[in-house]
């Protein structure tokens, strides 16, 4: 079992940053793939940015050049660097982990493809 818990949201304008992380406690054979989806309102929940022990990382072309997801093993903690901030990036994020190696294996990765999830954190870009 694995519990993660989203910290770091908030508000900001188009342009600005934020950091998000996700303590995740319980067994790390959990853990192996984690990663950020966001659902915005009245929009599909949508895979944002992906992260393996292995440090393979994968992100939606929308996000490229602005986010950096990055995790501290040691510590189990993931992190998503949000910078240039767009009012369509306004969403909850949810911080999502499995044991599969989903990257390495190049498999699409669907909201469905990930047992454990955090109960998300709310970022809102002003314009």
């Amino acid at each position: 079992e694995v519990q993660l818990v989203e910290t770091g949201g908030g508000s900001v304008q188009a342009g600005g940053s934020l950091i998000l992380s996700c303590a995740a406690s319980g067994t790390r054979d959990g853990t192996y793939t984690m990663g950020w989806f966001r659902q915005g309102p009245g929009k599909q929940r949508e895979g944002v940015a992906f992260i393996d022990s292995d440090s393979r990382t994968k992100y939606r072309d929308s996000v490229k050049g602005r986010f950096t997801i990055s995790r501290d093993n040691a510590k189990n903690t993931l992190y998503l660097q949000m910078n240039s901030l767009r009012p369509e990036d306004t969403a909850r994020y949810y911080c999502v982990a499995d044991s599969r190696p989903w990257l390495a294996w190049g498999t699409t990765l669907r909201s469905d493809l990930f047992v454990y999830w955090g109960q998300g954190i709310q970022v809102t870009v002003s314009s």
